[in-house]
């Protein structure tokens, strides 16, 4: 969904109202992803490394528990250890994104998937690639380098994104095919206001869809903030006070044009204070 009243100023990257990105595939089918911030990953990761940790002191707790003689056999016990926290560190990320499609626990526990940058699901070589480059993302420490990257990269990839032609999105619960409704029910007068076979092009209708799909993540503010964005664009279909309450005018519309005005009782408001 994009679209821009004749004039308006671009805004700053402070004041970006998604983080959206809009795929299209080989077959012309959209898609649109959230993207996964810094913040959530950082989370996902530190959850993996939980994970990681405990295998290591699982394993150091069984060498104790058979009896093993830590300072009789230090050297080849720590080396163990070693071998297999690098095994943790370098296989991890592997073999659960191939195994769980782009997911380890701790992306499934945040809702992130790794996917390829068209939106398809991630192969073991994806997955191989984008978890090698972790070593060159991490430089000079802390994953500083990845930071720095992620921070200027429009989709928040790291350097291993970016050789492995990935992206880290988020997984929104959504309700598919739940009707879309309004509250206070609209009046006859309101209906009439809006042509009953509105001659929307598929843009048009695909743009609708997308924002009345949207309404229940958005408060009353900011739908009717995005709402106006699109107000200039379905002009001569909207009723005469659509300025004034254009989230509103806008379902309306989506409703007649797509025959499903006699639908529009039971959720909350959409684009008005109740």
């Amino acid at each position: 969904m994009s679209a821009r009243a004749p004039g308006r100023r671009r805004a700053p990257a402070g004041e970006r109202l998604d983080t959206i990105a809009r795929v299209e595939s080989p077959e012309l089918v959209r898609f649109q992803y959230r993207l996964a911030g810094p913040s959530r990953r950082v989370l996902a990761y530190l959850f993996d490394l939980l994970i990681k940790a405990g295998v290591i002191l699982v394993l150091g707790g069984l060498l104790l528990l058979g009896g093993v003689n830590l300072k009789a056999s230090a050297g080849w016990t720590i080396g163990l250890l070693l071998t297999v926290a690098f095994v943790a560190e370098w296989g991890y990320g592997v073999l659960f994104e191939s195994l769980m499609r782009g997911q380890t626990p701790g992306k499934r526990v945040m809702r992130l998937r790794v996917v390829k940058e068209g939106g398809q699901p991630i192969n073991f070589m994806d997955a191989l690639l984008r978890n090698l480059l972790r070593g060159a993302d991490f430089l000079p420490g802390g994953y500083a380098l990845g930071a720095a990257v992620m921070s200027v990269d429009p989709r928040f990839r790291r350097l291993g994104d970016l050789v492995a032609g990935t992206m880290v999105v988020v997984e929104e619960r959504s309700h598919v095919g739940a009707p879309v409704r309004l509250r206070p029910p609209p009046t006859p007068e309101e209906l009439a206001s809006v042509p009953a076979a509105a001659r929307l092009g598929s843009e048009e209708r695909e743009a609708l869809d997308l924002f009345v799909r949207r309404l229940d993540r958005l408060g009353a503010a900011r739908a009717d903030e995005l709402a106006a964005l699109l107000l200039p664009r379905f002009a001569g279909a909207l009723p005469a006070d659509a300025e004034a309450r254009p989230a509103r005018a806008l379902t309306l519309l989506y409703l007649r044009a797509t025959g499903r005005s006699a639908d529009v009782a039971g959720a909350r408001p959409q684009g008005a204070t109740p």
